[in-house]
């Protein structure tokens, strides 16, 4: 289907409207998260673009407080799963417990079944633990039994995990990093921020609760929209070529790199390029695509998808370093 402008411009008239919803929430959340605008935004592209979020920082980074800020704001319901070596399966999804009075098994839902979970130090469970998150994250169901639950809409996993402490804790599968549509990496507030951040608590009474501004609904609304978000093909062939200089950097003039990746993006990674962009373009009320929609979300969606070799850790030569390379030496449209 061709878009005329004519049609273009409608969309755009459109989402312009529809999308004001993302100032309302922005105000909501500023009143407790002091800075980390950035965290919140990818936190919005994630529910938008119905992808889950991976945040990595140092603990007192108000991740937790974001999170719960985020469902409080959207009406959604929240839980929240602190993941420990000990954890099992059924602690996440539930089990069949026996009822005395019925004689029979009846279903115990676990802390899965909400909008918003949050899988706190994912990277602290064991591998069964993370596979049974893995099919609630995929498949948005959960099966217990021999039934099958769907989960909730909206559904999203924001899962941190902490980069300092690697004593007692399990690297996340491949299979499962590649899951998460965005890796955020947070870092620490300005000098006046954290001044904000002081006052702010030591004056409780001055703060004041978060109130519900839009509801679930409004967000599965909205999600049909940064689908019809319009892209244009140079754009698609923008990402793909993005994608691709990760898996053959000599065909983009970057044999330097290709001793140093070990695999590139998967097809997952293009999918989740262009749905992002969308979701961006859709928070900075467009009802189109441009290519620093693509750059600016870049990061966040390939960090965690691009495999470094030997060679690129003992050079300290990091993923985002290899980007950077890419996004310099792939034509931008």
């Amino acid at each position: 289907m061709e878009n005329t402008s004519s049609d273009i411009r409608q969309l755009n008239e459109k989402i312009h409207q529809a999308s004001a919803f993302v100032d309302l929430l922005n105000m909501e959340l500023g009143k407790v998260i002091v800075g980390q605008r950035y965290m919140v935004e990818r936190l919005l592209i994630g529910l938008l673009a119905q992808g889950h979020v991976l945040l990595e920082g140092v603990p007192g980074l108000a991740k937790t407080l974001s999170i719960k800020s985020l469902s409080s704001a959207i009406n959604a319901k929240f839980s929240r799963i602190q993941f420990t070596p000990d954890l099992l399966p059924a602690d996440v999804v539930g089990t069949m417990i026996y009822n005395q009075q019925k004689n029979e098994f009846v279903v115990r839902k676990g802390p899965i079944f909400a909008n918003f979970i949050l899988a706190d130090e994912i990277n602290r469970a064991p591998a069964k633990v993370q596979s049974a998150l893995l099919e609630a994250m995929q498949e948005r169901q959960i099966t217990i039994g021999d039934t099958t639950f769907k989960l909730d809409d909206p559904f999203l996993v924001l899962a941190t995990q902490n980069p300092i402490e690697q004593e007692g804790t399990y690297t996340l599968p491949e299979a499962q990093v590649d899951r998460f549509m965005l890796k955020v990496v947070i870092g620490y507030p300005t000098k006046e921020e954290e001044r904000h951040i002081i006052r702010q608590n030591l004056n409780p009474e001055a703060s004041t609760p978060i109130r519900a501004v839009i509801q679930p609904g409004d967000i599965m609304e909205a999600r049909k929209l940064v689908r019809e978000v319009y892209m244009d093909e140079k754009i698609e062939k923008y990402i793909i070529d993005i994608v691709f200089a990760t898996r053959n950097p000599e065909e983009y003039k970057l044999q330097k790199l290709k001793p140093l990746i070990s695999y590139g993006g998967s097809p997952r990674a293009s999918i989740n390029l262009a749905l992002a962009a969308k979701a961006y373009a859709f928070m900075k009320r467009r009802g189109y695509v441009i290519p620093e929609d693509v750059r600016s979300i870049c990061f966040d969606v390939m960090r965690h998808r691009v495999g470094l070799t030997y060679e690129a850790e003992a050079e300290n030569v990091t993923s985002e370093n290899i980007l950077s390379e890419i996004l310099n030496a792939v034509e931008v449209p």
